[in-house]
């Protein structure tokens, strides 16, 4: 294979990547240049320090906002999916994501080649758990885009016959990467100190919740395709274990709750419910009302990590996010103040005039995208001023919206005085809302049922942190069987709503089985793209039929040609849409299957 291939390839240490970490003294952290192998690996150090590339390869903001296998873009959220979520995307010759997750398991493999020969295993324990944890996320990310891939857990020689295996099947690899993780659980750090230079590295919690991830992951990917109920059972009992040990670690706390708090760092409930929002742009330097830092969140498990001097962003995380915007679907997702869906309950406003359909609603609408009414900053043109939403404030800002030709974005934009690319909010990998909800999903799937106890200790906790003043009622039993809901549906609607663009979505409808009915439709409010000869900074997919944007007062203007579908809405994008089975998966790189003629291409491709 063309990434086996590369295996061979003399390995360089002068090619170590030093990776910023959470505080100064890992930020300074540079690794060794111009050393011989021979003269290397002698001391804990060495292996420290060749570890701290893997630290690059976690998601950070260069995926959020760019198209990427797992990026939201490609699902039911923002525009129409382009090719991939249309199902219309074709065979490669070539695909990075499959060399570079390769290239990344043969540094950790390097890694524990070179460990086993060390005399003191336990000084370099929590490095070599290191090296299993980043081969363990690798291979997670080639099983989410190619399913079956080969599996190599050591460094191989040239003559190797293993550079020519066949795939390893789709249970084999899931094992190897359970294995890494609990492994890597068993010897990293149950903690570390902020003041320390190691703060910022692997913990053993970070370790538990991503097992919470994958063998959730795993164990929808094979309930919903009729798989062995032995099998996916036992990965939700995993998924289970997994996540609540990282509940009661007693470490980690939704931000903007007293729980947080108690943990230290700052008086995050000061914020409120807008907590939610701030969490996302939370930096060192004034970033929100209530001058909180990053030392006061404590919801972050794992973190790409950022400092506005020595490591900004350098993406243009404020002007990109607010070029992007979602589709209505997501809009309607969030619930009314009652706790039920907007087709349900009697505070729903319709969709009349431009700021009907916001009122009474789920404060992370609010908190997450621009709502008719208020008024919004931009840190690189349109700071705040005094903090304050006085006047000031609001002549600084964006403007008050007034008209809705479409949804606008506003999780990740900074508000305070910050030129484009110069942003350093840390990128959540792991945060403690989605550790709750995979428990709440894994409990619910394993039994069928969840006991109110269950949701109150998860899903509930993450519901109401952005809803503490609004009277939004617990997610529970007898609220579901009340109201004619489905526990199912209401559990996963949490996380469409919580997870909104943290590209999760397309993996999520991927793993449920139900990508084929949430991509293909364009009716019922799922509109994609722009409104024709309409300007808008962002996609735009909204009710327009006898509403506001239609009839006016300050109806949209030049009038918008787009066809309506059956409840009014704009169909914006009217592309062929054919996602299929075959499009679960990515296919095989046709030039890996030219070199390994072993390899056998994903059905139907």
């Amino acid at each position: 294979m063309k990434n086996h291939n590369k295996l061979k390839i003399t390995f360089l240490l002068a090619t170590l990547i030093s990776v910023q970490l959470a505080c100064k003294k890992s930020l300074d952290l540079k690794p060794l240049d111009q050393l011989s192998d021979a003269a290397y690996w002698q001391k804990p150090s060495d292996f420290k320090t060749f570890a701290n590339q893997y630290y690059g390869y976690l998601r950070n903001f260069g995926q959020l906002m760019t198209d990427n296998p797992h990026y939201d873009g490609r699902a039911d959220i923002f525009g129409g999916g382009g090719a991939f979520g249309a199902g219309t995307n074709t065979l490669v010759t070539t695909d990075g994501n499959w060399n570079s997750n390769y290239s990344r398991i043969r540094n950790c493999n390097y890694l524990l080649d070179r460990a086993a020969n060390y005399a003191n295993a336990a000084d370099i324990a929590a490095y070599v758990a290191e090296a299993k944890f980043f081969r363990a996320y690798c291979y997670f990310d080639l099983l989410q885009l190619y399913g079956e891939v080969p599996v190599v857990t050591k460094l191989l020689a040239l003559d190797d016959p293993s550079l020519y295996g066949p795939r390893a099947t789709r249970d084999a690899v899931v094992d190897q990467i359970i294995a890494d993780l609990e492994a890597a659980a068993a010897n990293l750090p149950a903690t570390i100190a902020p003041s320390s230079a190691d703060y910022g590295r692997l913990t053993k919690a970070a370790a538990q919740a991503f097992l919470g991830r994958v063998t959730l992951y795993e164990a929808t990917w094979q309930k919903f395709r009729n798989g062995d109920a032995t099998r996916y059972n036992a990965l939700f009992d995993k998924s289970i274990a997994a996540s609540n040990s990282v509940m009661t670690t007693n470490q980690y706390a939704l931000f903007g709750t007293a729980a947080n708090d108690a943990l230290g760092g700052g008086n995050s409930v000061a914020l409120g419910d807008s907590a939610m929002k701030y969490m996302f742009i939370l930096e060192n330097p004034k970033s929100n009302p209530a001058s909180i830092t990053k030392a006061a969140n404590h919801e972050y498990v794992l973190s790409y990590r950022y400092d506005d001097v020595l490591k900004p962003i350098n993406v243009s995380v404020s002007r990109m996010g607010n070029a992007i915007g979602p589709q209505q679907k997501w809009v309607n997702a969030p619930v009314c103040t009652d706790g039920l869906p907007i087709e349900k309950s009697p505070k729903f406003q319709g969709y009349a005039t431009y700021g009907s359909q916001f009122a009474n609603r789920d404060n992370r609408l609010r908190y997450s995208i621009k709502v008719y009414g208020m008024y919004y900053w931009y840190g690189a043109f349109n700071p705040r001023v005094t903090w304050l939403n006085d006047a000031p404030d609001r002549a600084s800002s964006l403007g008050q919206v007034t008209q809705v030709g479409g949804y606008g974005n506003q999780k990740w934009m900074s508000e305070r005085a910050v030129p484009d690319q110069k942003e350093s909010e840390d990128y959540p990998v792991i945060r403690y809302a989605e550790v709750l909800l995979n428990y709440a999903e894994a409990v619910y799937e394993r039994n069928g049922t969840i006991t109110d106890a269950d949701l109150n200790k998860s899903l509930n906790l993450v519901r109401l942190r952005a809803n503490q003043k609004n009277g939004m009622p617990p997610l529970t039993n007898a609220f579901v069987s009340a109201n004619g809901l489905d526990m199912r549906t209401e559990i996963r609607r949490e996380r469409f709503v919580e997870l909104y663009f943290e590209n999760f979505r397309f993996d999520d409808i991927k793993r449920w089985h139900s990508a084929t009915t949430d991509l293909v439709s364009n009716t019922g409010g799922t509109a994609y793209g722009n409104v024709a000869g309409f300007i808008s900074p962002w996609p735009v997919s909204i009710r327009y039929k006898g509403t506001q944007a239609e009839l006016g007062p300050n109806a949209l203007s030049p009038k918008p040609s787009n066809a309506l579908d059956s409840n009014g809405n704009l169909i914006l994008d009217q592309t062929a849409r054919s996602f299929t089975e075959k499009n679960y998966l990515y296919p095989i790189p046709t030039t890996e299957i030219a070199l390994n003629p072993q390899l056998k291409q994903n059905p139907g491709w």
